[in-house]
């Protein structure tokens, strides 16, 4: 809930490729028992303090190593599988869930706090391979004072996207590289069926949709309404998060009465974001404590204003500025995980095949 979203997220640190963020460790770094090591997307982000009251606490280090959009780290663990480059891995959603299960790229391991996890956002409730940790939902997010100032109505529906007022206006991710850019395909796959879905891009190709590789390059470089890109970007419509507008409101001063830029709540999929304890972890115990923490109040309530998706412990207080100038998707679309996987690698080849060519 990718950050899912992840505006901040980037804003204190976009990384290109694999990077350490910690001084301590190194990648795999669990071979050192005082060390634990997160392997992540880029968006991932945690509270100085509530991340030293951890290694306080349990005596170890944490080291971070981020792999690009939550794809391209999944993609990253797959090559790596049986030899990690570390001991938990965050990130992992529902859209690429089952590959990184068929990997076999997880140990079973029953956090501590499952219980206060609503049972919808626990996919894997039986093996416990993975942890439910955060969710959102994946919907394209419009620029306000682009819409205003050309006097148009911002657009509501996927079906609104394809309408000649706004061609040449979205960018979205890639299917292929991307976890949002998935995600916004599978709504898609939700709202048109598999009859209709690939006509529907067609339409939306002839439209003008540029594609780019991950959400960074999307929200940061591409998005005109991005505080973080200092609106650089010509593109007032881009595939983000519903919980976005909020980072765009986060430190300013007097708040505005709204975010400077909204949801089109009729184009959203629900994403959920997970954690796994890596196979052949080297520090396997300090694995099982990092993923403790990640599910603990104190972490679940850093959430929101670190990553901009919603807490999975339903017992995680949510701060009113995310409440306030975010946007609650009461009914966003979804997909069956067993449909999912069973088609997800066929849909990516048919996206990229009628799309990028």
């Amino acid at each position: 809930m990718s950050t899912t979203s992840r505006i901040t997220a980037t804003v204190v640190a976009a990384a290109v490729g694999i990077s350490a963020l910690a001084a301590c460790g190194t990648p795999g770094g669990g071979s050192d028992a005082k060390t634990v090591t997160l392997v992540s997307h880029d968006s991932f982000q945690v509270s100085k303090s509530v991340l030293a009251a951890f290694e306080k606490e349990s005596g170890y280090k944490v080291t971070m190593l981020k792999g690009g959009d939550a794809g391209k780290a999944v993609n990253q663990a797959v090559l790596t599988k049986g030899n990690p480059q570390g001991d938990v891995f965050f990130g992992i959603d529902n859209t690429l869930l089952s590959r990184g299960l068929d990997e076999g790229l997880f140990t079973p391991y029953r956090a501590k706090g499952l219980e206060k996890v609503p049972a919808a956002l626990q996919l894997d409730k039986d093996e416990h391979r993975v942890t439910p940790l955060d969710y959102g939902d994946i919907c394209v997010n419009y620029d306000r004072g682009y819409f205003d100032r050309h006097k148009i109505a911002p657009p509501k529906t996927f079906d609104d996207l394809i309408k000649p007022r706004y061609k040449g206006l979205l960018v979205t991710e890639n299917s292929a590289t991307s976890s949002p850019g998935l995600a916004f395909q599978l709504g898609t796959l939700a709202k048109y069926g598999e009859k209709g879905w690939q006509d529907y891009w067609k339409k939306l190709k002839a439209n003008g949709v540029e594609v780019v590789d991950g959400w960074d390059q999307a929200y940061n470089d591409r998005f005109s309404g991005s505080a973080a890109g200092k609106a650089k970007g010509d593109k007032p419509l881009v595939v983000s998060y519903a919980s976005s507008p909020p980072a765009e409101v986060l430190g300013k001063k007097p708040a505005p009465k709204e975010a400077p830029t909204g949801v089109a709540t009729g184009t959203c999929f629900r994403q959920i974001e997970f954690g796994g304890l890596l196979k052949g972890a080297k520090n396997e115990k300090g694995g099982k404590a990092l993923l403790d923490f990640l599910l603990s109040k104190e972490f679940q309530e850093d959430v929101p204003l670190k990553m901009f998706v919603n807490p999975a412990r339903k017992d995680a207080k949510v701060p009113e500025l995310f409440t306030k100038y975010g946007t609650t998707i009461d009914q966003p679309a979804t997909l069956a995980p067993g449909t999912i996987t069973k088609n997800r690698e066929q849909w990516i080849k048919q996206w990229s095949s009628l799309v990028l060519k």
